[in-house]
Protein backbone atom coordinates (compact mmCIF):
# COMPACT_ATOMS: atom_id res chain seq x y z
CA UNK A 1 0.00 0.00 0.00
CA UNK A 2 3.10 2.33 1.02
CA UNK A 3 4.63 1.31 -2.94
CA UNK A 4 1.06 2.16 -4.22
CA UNK A 5 1.18 5.88 -2.25
CA UNK A 6 4.59 6.50 -3.25
CA UNK A 7 4.06 5.74 -7.26
CA UNK A 8 0.77 7.48 -7.26
CA UNK A 9 1.82 10.58 -5.91
CA UNK A 10 4.89 10.20 -8.66
CA UNK A 11 2.73 9.72 -11.23
CA UNK A 12 0.84 12.87 -10.19
CA UNK A 13 3.70 15.22 -10.05
CA UNK A 14 5.16 13.85 -13.08
CA UNK A 15 2.04 15.05 -14.75
CA UNK A 16 1.97 18.61 -12.87
CA UNK A 17 5.52 19.44 -13.72
CA UNK A 18 5.02 18.21 -17.92
CA UNK A 19 2.01 20.37 -18.15
CA UNK A 20 3.48 23.11 -16.64
CA UNK A 21 6.75 22.64 -19.27
CA UNK A 22 4.22 21.95 -21.87
CA UNK A 23 2.56 25.07 -20.91
CA UNK A 24 5.93 27.15 -20.86
CA UNK A 25 6.85 26.05 -24.22
CA UNK A 26 3.74 26.68 -26.10
CA UNK A 27 3.83 30.30 -24.94
CA UNK A 28 7.77 30.81 -25.72
CA UNK A 29 5.93 28.89 -29.11
CA UNK A 30 3.63 31.56 -29.73
CA UNK A 31 5.38 34.41 -28.96
CA UNK A 32 8.15 33.65 -31.21
CA UNK A 33 5.38 33.36 -34.33
CA UNK A 34 4.27 36.85 -32.75
CA UNK A 35 7.67 38.34 -32.60
CA UNK A 36 8.37 36.87 -36.24
CA UNK A 37 4.96 38.55 -37.19
CA UNK A 38 6.38 42.16 -36.28
CA UNK A 39 9.67 42.20 -38.51
CA UNK A 40 10.22 44.19 -40.81
CA UNK A 41 8.98 43.11 -44.47
CA UNK A 42 11.61 43.16 -47.12
CA UNK A 43 10.57 43.66 -50.69
CA UNK A 44 12.46 42.57 -54.07
CA UNK A 45 11.56 44.00 -57.43
CA UNK A 46 8.96 42.26 -58.55
CA UNK A 47 6.79 42.48 -56.16
CA UNK A 48 2.40 42.23 -56.28
CA UNK A 49 0.38 43.44 -53.89
CA UNK A 50 -2.41 40.56 -53.16
CA UNK A 51 -6.07 41.74 -52.18
CA UNK A 52 -7.53 39.46 -50.74
CA UNK A 53 -11.71 40.03 -51.25
CA UNK A 54 -14.71 38.47 -50.30
CA UNK A 55 -13.99 38.29 -46.57
CA UNK A 56 -15.48 40.71 -44.09
CA UNK A 57 -13.46 43.86 -43.86
CA UNK A 58 -13.85 45.87 -40.59
CA UNK A 59 -13.48 49.91 -40.99
CA UNK A 60 -10.08 49.55 -39.16
CA UNK A 61 -7.58 47.09 -38.46
CA UNK A 62 -6.56 45.25 -34.84
CA UNK A 63 -3.64 46.25 -33.87
CA UNK A 64 -3.58 43.75 -31.36
CA UNK A 65 -1.33 40.56 -32.71
CA UNK A 66 -3.39 37.80 -31.06
CA UNK A 67 -6.50 39.52 -32.66
CA UNK A 68 -5.81 36.87 -35.98
CA UNK A 69 -4.47 33.90 -34.26
CA UNK A 70 -5.98 30.84 -35.79
CA UNK A 71 -6.29 28.00 -32.71
CA UNK A 72 -6.82 24.94 -35.20
CA UNK A 73 -3.71 25.92 -37.59
CA UNK A 74 -1.38 27.48 -35.23
CA UNK A 75 -0.56 30.51 -37.28
CA UNK A 76 -1.85 34.08 -37.23
CA UNK A 77 -3.88 35.28 -40.12
CA UNK A 78 -5.01 38.71 -39.10
CA UNK A 79 -7.67 40.82 -41.15
CA UNK A 80 -6.57 44.51 -42.84
CA UNK A 81 -9.20 46.87 -41.94
CA UNK A 82 -10.39 49.10 -44.63
CA UNK A 83 -7.75 52.01 -43.48
CA UNK A 84 -4.99 50.35 -44.52
CA UNK A 85 -6.30 48.65 -47.71
CA UNK A 86 -7.03 52.35 -48.61
CA UNK A 87 -3.40 53.46 -47.39
CA UNK A 88 -1.54 50.33 -48.86
CA UNK A 89 -3.48 50.74 -52.44
CA UNK A 90 -2.07 54.63 -52.47
CA UNK A 91 1.46 53.59 -51.30
CA UNK A 92 2.06 50.80 -53.98
CA UNK A 93 1.05 53.27 -56.51
CA UNK A 94 4.61 54.67 -55.95
CA UNK A 95 6.33 51.78 -54.67
CA UNK A 96 8.48 50.74 -57.43
CA UNK A 97 8.72 47.42 -56.65
CA UNK A 98 5.35 46.71 -56.57
CA UNK A 99 4.34 46.18 -60.08
CA UNK A 100 0.78 45.32 -59.83
CA UNK A 101 -2.19 44.26 -57.57
CA UNK A 102 -3.89 41.15 -57.98
CA UNK A 103 -7.36 40.81 -56.38
CA UNK A 104 -8.41 37.18 -54.95
CA UNK A 105 -12.18 36.77 -54.30
CA UNK A 106 -13.19 34.62 -51.84
CA UNK A 107 -16.96 34.12 -50.89
CA UNK A 108 -17.80 36.11 -47.70
CA UNK A 109 -19.66 39.36 -48.20
CA UNK A 110 -17.90 42.71 -47.44
CA UNK A 111 -20.59 45.12 -47.74
CA UNK A 112 -21.05 47.22 -50.81
CA UNK A 113 -19.97 50.57 -49.09
CA UNK A 114 -16.81 48.99 -48.39
CA UNK A 115 -16.78 47.18 -51.43
CA UNK A 116 -17.39 50.67 -53.06
CA UNK A 117 -14.39 52.83 -51.32
CA UNK A 118 -11.66 49.87 -52.52
CA UNK A 119 -13.16 49.49 -56.06
CA UNK A 120 -12.56 53.58 -56.46
CA UNK A 121 -9.10 53.60 -54.37
CA UNK A 122 -8.22 50.69 -57.49
CA UNK A 123 -9.89 52.56 -60.05
CA UNK A 124 -7.12 55.63 -58.62
CA UNK A 125 -3.92 52.76 -58.55
CA UNK A 126 -4.58 52.12 -61.98
CA UNK A 127 -3.63 55.64 -63.26
CA UNK A 128 -0.40 55.35 -61.73
CA UNK A 129 0.40 52.97 -64.56
CA UNK A 130 0.49 49.77 -62.93
CA UNK A 131 -1.73 46.60 -63.86
CA UNK A 132 -5.13 45.27 -61.32
CA UNK A 133 -5.69 41.79 -61.98
CA UNK A 134 -8.48 40.10 -60.36
CA UNK A 135 -8.84 36.32 -60.48
CA UNK A 136 -11.69 33.83 -57.95
CA UNK A 137 -10.88 30.18 -57.59
CA UNK A 138 -13.80 28.79 -56.59
CA UNK A 139 -16.78 31.52 -56.30
CA UNK A 140 -17.39 34.97 -58.09
CA UNK A 141 -19.61 36.80 -55.75
CA UNK A 142 -21.78 39.66 -57.09
CA UNK A 143 -20.14 42.04 -54.69
CA UNK A 144 -17.10 40.41 -56.09
CA UNK A 145 -17.73 40.48 -59.69
CA UNK A 146 -18.45 44.60 -58.96
CA UNK A 147 -15.02 45.04 -57.27
CA UNK A 148 -13.03 43.00 -59.63
CA UNK A 149 -14.32 45.68 -62.56
CA UNK A 150 -11.70 47.93 -61.65
CA UNK A 151 -9.04 45.64 -62.99
CA UNK A 152 -7.66 45.86 -66.57
CA UNK A 153 -8.51 41.79 -66.92
CA UNK A 154 -10.66 39.68 -64.86
CA UNK A 155 -10.39 35.78 -64.84
CA UNK A 156 -11.87 32.46 -63.38
CA UNK A 157 -10.52 28.58 -62.14
CA UNK A 158 -12.20 27.00 -65.16
CA UNK A 159 -14.35 25.27 -62.21
CA UNK A 160 -15.37 28.17 -60.79
CA UNK A 161 -19.03 29.67 -60.29
CA UNK A 162 -20.77 33.08 -60.85
CA UNK A 163 -23.57 34.38 -58.78
CA UNK A 164 -24.63 37.30 -60.81
CA UNK A 165 -28.29 37.68 -60.24
CA UNK A 166 -29.50 40.77 -58.81
CA UNK A 167 -30.13 41.60 -55.39
CA UNK A 168 -33.53 41.35 -53.00
CA UNK A 169 -34.28 41.76 -49.80
CA UNK A 170 -36.00 39.45 -47.38
CA UNK A 171 -37.91 39.84 -44.32
CA UNK A 172 -38.47 37.68 -41.42
CA UNK A 173 -41.59 37.47 -39.55
CA UNK A 174 -42.39 36.81 -35.92
CA UNK A 175 -46.00 37.90 -35.30
CA UNK A 176 -47.66 34.16 -35.55
CA UNK A 177 -45.23 32.67 -33.78
CA UNK A 178 -45.47 34.91 -31.01
CA UNK A 179 -49.57 35.08 -30.46
CA UNK A 180 -48.79 31.07 -30.09
CA UNK A 181 -46.45 31.81 -27.04
CA UNK A 182 -49.08 34.27 -26.26
CA UNK A 183 -46.50 36.99 -26.25
CA UNK A 184 -48.57 40.34 -26.74
CA UNK A 185 -45.68 42.89 -29.15
CA UNK A 186 -46.71 46.61 -27.97
CA UNK A 187 -44.98 49.49 -29.85
CA UNK A 188 -44.76 52.46 -30.80
CA UNK A 189 -44.57 54.54 -33.96
CA UNK A 190 -44.80 57.55 -35.50
CA UNK A 191 -45.40 57.29 -39.23
CA UNK A 192 -46.24 54.58 -41.81
CA UNK A 193 -42.49 53.54 -42.98
CA UNK A 194 -40.81 52.40 -39.56
CA UNK A 195 -40.43 49.17 -40.54
CA UNK A 196 -37.87 47.97 -38.54
CA UNK A 197 -41.10 46.73 -36.41
CA UNK A 198 -43.17 45.31 -38.23
CA UNK A 199 -42.00 41.36 -38.29
CA UNK A 200 -43.17 41.47 -34.96
CA UNK A 201 -46.73 43.12 -35.02
CA UNK A 202 -47.65 42.22 -38.85
CA UNK A 203 -47.11 39.00 -40.91
CA UNK A 204 -46.82 40.13 -44.29
CA UNK A 205 -44.86 43.23 -45.60
CA UNK A 206 -47.36 46.39 -45.72
CA UNK A 207 -47.12 49.00 -48.79
CA UNK A 208 -44.90 51.17 -47.34
CA UNK A 209 -42.06 49.16 -45.74
CA UNK A 210 -42.35 47.14 -49.33
CA UNK A 211 -41.87 50.37 -51.20
CA UNK A 212 -38.37 51.52 -49.77
CA UNK A 213 -37.19 47.97 -49.42
CA UNK A 214 -37.37 47.97 -53.38
CA UNK A 215 -36.27 51.74 -54.01
CA UNK A 216 -33.53 51.61 -51.89
CA UNK A 217 -32.21 48.03 -53.23
CA UNK A 218 -33.15 48.95 -56.38
CA UNK A 219 -30.99 51.68 -56.02
CA UNK A 220 -27.74 50.33 -55.10
CA UNK A 221 -28.28 47.46 -57.82
CA UNK A 222 -28.64 50.29 -60.41
CA UNK A 223 -25.75 52.05 -59.26
CA UNK A 224 -23.84 48.44 -59.58
CA UNK A 225 -24.97 47.52 -62.92
CA UNK A 226 -23.95 51.47 -64.26
CA UNK A 227 -20.21 51.12 -63.20
CA UNK A 228 -20.18 47.80 -64.42
CA UNK A 229 -21.90 48.92 -67.30
CA UNK A 230 -19.04 51.24 -68.05
CA UNK A 231 -15.99 49.36 -66.76
CA UNK A 232 -16.54 46.44 -68.87
CA UNK A 233 -18.54 48.44 -71.64
CA UNK A 234 -21.53 46.30 -71.58
CA UNK A 235 -25.21 47.80 -71.92
CA UNK A 236 -27.09 47.97 -69.04
CA UNK A 237 -30.05 46.09 -70.72
CA UNK A 238 -27.14 43.36 -71.61
CA UNK A 239 -26.59 42.97 -68.07
CA UNK A 240 -30.19 43.15 -66.78
CA UNK A 241 -30.52 39.78 -69.14
CA UNK A 242 -27.76 38.18 -68.42
CA UNK A 243 -28.79 38.84 -64.06
CA UNK A 244 -32.43 37.39 -64.80
CA UNK A 245 -31.34 34.17 -67.05
CA UNK A 246 -28.40 33.24 -64.90
CA UNK A 247 -26.42 33.61 -68.16
CA UNK A 248 -22.98 33.64 -66.28
CA UNK A 249 -23.38 30.65 -63.62
CA UNK A 250 -20.82 28.79 -64.19
CA UNK A 251 -17.24 30.06 -65.81
CA UNK A 252 -18.15 29.44 -69.37
CA UNK A 253 -21.04 31.24 -69.30
CA UNK A 254 -19.38 34.15 -67.69
CA UNK A 255 -16.61 33.97 -70.71
CA UNK A 256 -19.13 33.98 -73.10
CA UNK A 257 -21.41 36.93 -71.67
CA UNK A 258 -17.83 38.89 -71.54
CA UNK A 259 -18.22 38.57 -68.08
CA UNK A 260 -14.68 37.99 -67.20
CA UNK A 261 -11.29 37.97 -70.03
CA UNK A 262 -10.30 34.84 -69.66
CA UNK A 263 -10.05 31.34 -67.28
CA UNK A 264 -7.01 30.45 -65.84
CA UNK A 265 -6.01 28.13 -63.26
CA UNK A 266 -3.54 29.34 -61.07
CA UNK A 267 -0.33 28.46 -62.42
CA UNK A 268 -1.35 29.92 -66.05
CA UNK A 269 -2.39 33.11 -63.81
CA UNK A 270 1.08 33.36 -61.68
CA UNK A 271 2.29 33.03 -65.48
CA UNK A 272 0.25 35.90 -66.73
CA UNK A 273 1.82 38.32 -64.01
CA UNK A 274 4.86 37.39 -64.74
CA UNK A 275 4.80 38.54 -68.40
CA UNK A 276 2.50 41.92 -67.20
CA UNK A 277 5.55 42.26 -64.89
CA UNK A 278 8.07 42.11 -67.34
CA UNK A 279 10.02 38.62 -66.51
CA UNK A 280 9.92 35.45 -67.69
CA UNK A 281 7.81 32.88 -66.65
CA UNK A 282 11.27 31.03 -64.94
CA UNK A 283 11.61 34.46 -62.98
CA UNK A 284 10.33 34.22 -59.21
CA UNK A 285 7.99 36.77 -58.00
CA UNK A 286 6.65 37.84 -54.79
CA UNK A 287 3.07 37.84 -54.04
CA UNK A 288 2.62 40.24 -50.85
CA UNK A 289 -0.30 39.67 -48.20
CA UNK A 290 -1.78 42.92 -47.58
CA UNK A 291 -1.19 42.54 -43.78
CA UNK A 292 2.77 42.59 -44.38
CA UNK A 293 2.73 45.44 -46.70
CA UNK A 294 1.32 47.41 -43.78
CA UNK A 295 4.76 46.88 -41.90
CA UNK A 296 6.52 48.94 -44.88
CA UNK A 297 6.82 52.40 -44.22
CA UNK A 298 4.95 54.82 -46.41
CA UNK A 299 7.64 57.48 -47.13
CA UNK A 300 4.85 60.13 -47.94
CA UNK A 301 3.53 59.76 -44.26
CA UNK A 302 3.65 62.69 -42.45
CA UNK A 303 4.69 62.00 -38.57
CA UNK A 304 4.25 65.48 -36.90
CA UNK A 305 1.83 68.16 -38.29
CA UNK A 306 0.89 70.93 -36.36
CA UNK A 307 -2.65 70.75 -36.72
CA UNK A 308 -3.90 66.99 -36.23
CA UNK A 309 -7.26 65.58 -36.80
CA UNK A 310 -7.83 62.82 -34.70
CA UNK A 311 -10.54 59.71 -36.24
CA UNK A 312 -12.35 57.54 -33.91
CA UNK A 313 -13.88 54.27 -35.09
CA UNK A 314 -17.00 53.55 -33.46
CA UNK A 315 -18.11 49.75 -34.43
CA UNK A 316 -20.86 47.90 -33.11
CA UNK A 317 -24.74 48.22 -32.09
CA UNK A 318 -25.54 51.45 -30.70
CA UNK A 319 -27.53 50.24 -27.05
CA UNK A 320 -28.51 51.75 -23.71
CA UNK A 321 -25.80 53.01 -21.76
Amino acid sequence: MKNFLIYTLATITGIIISSFLFFIIMIASLSAIVASGEKTVTLTDNSILVLKAGIPVPDRGNPNPWAGFDVINMNFSPTPGLNEILANIRKASKDNKIKGILIENGALPSGWATTGEIRDALIKFRESGKFVLAWADYVMTQEGYYLSTAADKIYLNPTAMMDFKGLSGEVMFYKKALDKLGIDVQVIRHGKFKGAVEPFILDKLSDENRAQIKDYVGSVWSNVIKQISYSRNIPEEKLQKIADGLLAFNADGALATNLVDGLLYRDALIDTIKTLSGITIDDKILLVPMTKYSKIPDPDRVYSAKNKIAVIYAEGSIVMG
